[in-house]
């Protein structure tokens, strides 16, 4: 062990660890998740003090050499996957993200420290608060950093959604010219094409796309050089005009400093809105494969008229039996991320004048929900939308069996005596076609337009389905 020493008194940190006092307490008092601060938020993190010590250098705030200390460790850190035993703070932590951020201090400082051939812990040369902490606060980094690890994980999850939303296309292709009956409150309507179903699928995922990008957009503005609670306390006027710049040339995107630094402190309503457009997302998700176990179901005694592949044993004691196991794991994820919304609401509204504490508890739900959404998508699409067939003689069947033509007659005839065919058909187990040729109440044109599939279905296909991920801004 080695002995440091914070505000609070000595503590006893093991002596080979690259963190220090504030990471062992947090350890100590954070007991909560086995998860710790994801390693996007690390990786953020590390990059905003890179850009605080060039930045804080060239204000001639902090000696050039440290500075090189400091921005050498970060690059360290960086050059190689993020160590999470170096980071193992519980992702679900008081004090608003307070002991990440002093996590990530203690680490670089001591990074540095080992590379000028000083002990760690030897802080009177390169200190994690007065060196790689200056002009910073939790209070702006923490939320900028969880910011930038949020847009870089929305790309795979953009990647997932375009891909699913391709695939469902080239169903709605494959099955444009597949007739099945419509279906309103689980009872038969009117005919449609099985590709109709899949544009049906894949419209609402077009629209989430669309917010879950405008969301994305909102995250580019960061709090960053308001330091505690947007008034810029320790912070030179040089820092606060470049630091937000130096920081987009490093992490490459186009972030921009808020026009407010109190406002975009307290107040989070950006995370509502992503929680919200994620949460939308998943909704249409869980409605789709609501659809496709419906769809599936059977395969005697359901409707059988699609085919999921057939991925695992669906019982341990029923031979034979396959389960929907893939739109059920669907449906799940899509549960968690309504439990997560509900989670960043509260959150956001909880939280009391100049700050929010509460963010550890939305950015492990934003991510979580990001990842678990973008994995239940890939595999939706690998495992089940890729691989569905059609059962033709079950489509032709209820076709064949429908009183749905009853509704192209309604125009003839006048819908009461319409229905009263649907009646007897239902009655007495005769065929539509069968009954109203007895009526001898149409013409042979009349019947053959009646029952002709291909003239009373509108084919509602649209000649595009995919996306085109746009580009972010590219104004800072």
């Amino acid at each position: 062990m080695r002995t440091e020493s914070d505000s609070l008194g000595q503590i006893n940190v093991p002596k080979d660890v690259y963190y220090g006092a504030h990471t062992q307490r947090a350890l100590n008092n954070f007991p909560i998740s086995k998860e710790t601060t994801h390693p996007e938020i690390i990786r953020a993190f590390l990059e905003i003090k890179q850009a605080a010590a060039q930045t804080n250098a060239t204000s001639g705030n902090l000696d050039r050499a440290v500075a090189k200390h400091i921005v050498d460790a970060t690059k360290i850190l960086l050059s190689q996957p993020i160590d999470l035993t170096m980071f193992p703070i519980s992702d679900v932590q008081g004090g608003a993200g307070t002991s990440t951020n002093m996590n990530v201090n203690e680490v670089v400082a001591n990074t540095a420290l080992e590379q000028v051939g000083r002990a760690r812990g030897e802080y009177g040369y390169v200190n994690p608060n007065d060196h790689v902490n200056m002009g910073q606060s939790t209070n702006d980094t923490y939320p900028s950093a969880g910011k930038i690890a949020l847009i870089r994980l929305l790309e795979p999850l953009f990647s997932e959604l375009t891909l699913l939303v391709d695939a469902l296309g080239n169903k709605a292709d494959e099955f444009s010219t597949t007739y099945k009956m419509g279906r309103t409150q689980l009872q038969d309507a009117v005919h449609m094409t099985l590709g109709n179903t899949f544009h049906a699928w894949l419209k609402p995922l077009r629209r989430d796309f669309k917010r879950i990008e405008a969301a994305r957009n909102e995250l580019y503005t960061l709090n960053l050089g308001g330091s505690a609670i947007g008034s810029g306390i320790n912070v030179s006027y040089h820092y606060q005009v470049h630091i937000v710049p130096n920081l987009a040339s490093i992490t490459g995107l186009p972030l921009e400093q808020a026009h407010d630094l109190f406002d975009a402190t307290s107040n989070l309503d950006s995370y509502v809105a992503l929680s919200g457009s994620l949460k939308n997302l998943a909704v249409n998700l869980s409605k789709m494969s609501n659809d496709l176990r419906l769809l599936s179901s059977g395969p005697r005694s359901g409707l059988h008229e699609i085919n999921l592949p057939s991925k695992q044993a669906g019982s341990s004691i029923m031979p034979g039996k396959v389960n929907p196991v893939i739109p059920e794991v669907v449906n799940q994820v899509a549960f968690e991320m309504i439990g997560f919304d509900t989670t960043v609401t509260a959150a956001s509204e909880a939280g009391q004048l100049e700050l929010n504490a509460f963010e550890p508890i939305i950015f492990k739900s934003l991510i979580t929900g990001i990842e678990h959404l973008q994995q239940a998508m890939n595999t939706l699409r690998i495992n089940a939308i890729d691989g569905i067939t059609v059962n033709k003689h079950r489509l032709s069947q209820d076709i064949d069996l429908s009183v749905s033509f009853a509704t192209a007659m309604a125009p003839i005839i006048g819908y009461k005596e319409a229905a009263k065919i649907a009646k007897e058909s239902l009655r007495t187990g005769k065929s539509l076609r069968e009954i109203a040729e007895k009526k001898n109440r149409f013409t042979e044109s009349e019947l053959a337009h009646i029952f002709k599939v291909e003239d009373i279905v509108i084919n509602a296909r649209t000649p595009e389905h995919g996306l085109v991920l746009h580009a972010p801004k590219t104004t800072v």
